[in-house]
């Protein structure tokens, strides 16, 4: 398949979506032109915030392909993605991000992730969000266990 008939797979996805209740949002992960997965946004059918299309996509990606590896894929999405879809897209390995509407066609309807990204741009002190560390000296123990085993799989 070409890159634009895998896009128009997630612009149908994100369509259908919408007629089955859940957000105007969907994903298709390729390789080599195949589909290997595909995700739409379940957010509020899940009750789950993090049910976001690409998340979804690469979560069935990863479950088909065994791996939690996805270099040499590409993620196709109908809108460009959210800072915690992208995030996500980054740990996945992911080679290549396709997106139809941006950040700003989102926001006309509603769907405005600016403020996550400004917050992340602040100090921790001065995010909406209190954060506090606690009990760090005892957390460490995990690090240090992962970082003298010998048989640990890197990601």
């Amino acid at each position: 398949m070409t890159n634009e008939e895998i896009m128009r797979e997630a612009i149908r996805l994100s369509v259908e979506n919408v007629r089955n209740g859940g957000g105007p949002f969907g994903a298709v992960i390729a390789r080599q032109g195949e589909i290997i997965a595909t995700g739409v946004n379940r957010v509020t059918p899940l009750h789950d915030p993090t049910a976001h299309a690409e998340v979804s996509a690469i979560r069935a990606a990863c479950q088909k392909l065994g791996t939690f590896d996805l270099s040499g894929c590409e993620i196709f999405t109908s809108c460009e993605p959210c800072p915690m879809c992208l995030g996500a897209i980054y740990w996945a390995h992911l080679d290549r991000i396709y997106y139809g509407n941006n950040q700003r066609d989102a926001a006309k309807i509603g769907f405005d992730d600016n403020f996550i990204y400004e917050e992340l741009a602040l100090p921790v002190a001065q995010r909406a969000k209190q954060m506090k560390a606690l009990l760090s000296d005892e957390a460490i123990s995990a690090f240090e266990a992962w970082e003298q085993k010998d048989d640990k799989v890197e990601y």
